[in-house]
């Protein structure tokens, strides 16, 4: 057939939508489907006469062929799914004892992320932390400038930051994805008087390539201690206390000497290998000591940026990735496993 006008368009529609609806087998909807829109199908041979017509028509002509050519497929899909039900239902023997038990449905359990912050929060809590919230999109001023890292300062470099694409013009206020928990040091001390003892969970960004052990995206815990009298044996103390509870009372912790802006002197604290004793394995790279979190007592700067006296308060700050904590404690080679969703990594954990 030869299209000549859309009443050849809409013969071939109306014939077929009328043996759609009498078809009653899936055997019997692929032969329509093949007699209709396939490849030598009806309305496919009435489309291929459109190159004989003046331009006009043919578009006109072939608009109105797409229209039918998708109503087609549609009406196809739906009487598929129509068919597969009913033959899905008569499959079914109406002697089935309803009185059987149902299938079991699979228990949930929480992600090892999620469990290893209660984890860990918990060690805390138990030396009279608390836990507090912030926000993930977090104002520069915050993120960077009350931590003691002006702008174009070179330790910005340490942080691979996400911009907002939003600023108050007004204030000049730049937006980001936060780096770390550290801006709710400030937060927190701007409402807040002393004595202060508090962990801040939550997710940070970097805008930074993924691999075995670096992610674009993970969790943190911020610790922060501000009181009379707060001196880094304290620090020593409660980070020794924290290490213990998580890793095993017979652990022992090492602090070097590390830098970060907003705290004065800054320490990593690694401990002593749990899966050799110190003796050296690939876990540790043959070092006998796994590196955790960073630390320090908070710098005058901070103090005095939220409206403390350092001569009067002073305190402490660390800082700690809650995936490489898991890692470390279950054996777990590869950080991009905790967001992957592969289920198979979730029930081994």
């Amino acid at each position: 057939m030869v299209v000549t006008s859309l009443d050849n368009i809409e013969a071939v529609r109306v014939a077929a939508l009328a043996e759609l609806e009498s078809i009653e087998t899936l055997e019997g909807l692929e032969r329509w489907r093949v007699s209709h829109v396939g490849r030598n199908g009806d309305l496919t041979k009435l489309l291929r006469g459109l190159g004989s017509l003046d331009p006009e028509s043919r578009r006109e002509m072939g608009a109105a062929g797409n229209r039918v050519k998708a109503l087609f497929e549609e009406r196809l899909s739906v009487k598929e799914e129509v068919l597969k039900r009913a033959l899905l239902y008569a499959s079914v023997d109406d002697s089935i004892d309803v009185t059987l038990p149902g299938w079991p449905i699979p228990g949930g359990r929480l992600h090892p992320t999620t469990r290893m912050v209660r984890d860990l929060c918990g060690a805390f809590v138990s030396m009279g932390f608390q836990i507090m919230e912030g926000p993930e999109v977090e104002w520069d001023r915050y993120n960077f400038e009350a931590l003691n890292i002006p702008r174009d300062h070179p330790a910005r470099d340490m942080w691979n930051t996400l911009w907002v694409n939003y600023a108050d013009e007004r204030e000049g206020r730049p937006m980001l994805l936060r780096t770390h928990t550290s801006p709710m040091q400030a937060r927190i001390m701007e409402k807040t008087s002393p004595p202060i003892r508090v962990v801040v969970p939550g997710k940070c960004y970097r805008y930074e390539a993924t691999d075995a052990t670096h992610e674009w995206h993970f969790v943190q815990i911020e610790g922060l201690a501000v009181d009379r009298g707060i001196t880094f044996s304290d620090l020593k103390g409660t980070l020794y206390e924290f290490a213990r509870r998580t890793f095993g009372e017979e652990r022992r912790v090492r602090f070097r000497c590390d830098y970060f802006p907003f705290v004065e002197p800054g320490v990593d604290m690694s401990v002593d290998c749990f899966a050799c004793d110190g003796g050296g394995c690939r876990v540790c790279s043959n070092t006998g000591w796994i590196e955790i979190l960073g630390a320090g007592m908070v710098h005058p700067r901070v103090l005095e940026g939220v409206g403390y006296d350092p001569s009067i308060y002073t305190g402490f700050a660390f800082g700690l990735g809650v995936e490489r904590i898991a890692m470390l404690k279950h054996g777990i080679e590869d950080i991009r496993s905790f967001y992957s969703n592969d289920v198979r990594f979730l029930q081994q954990t």
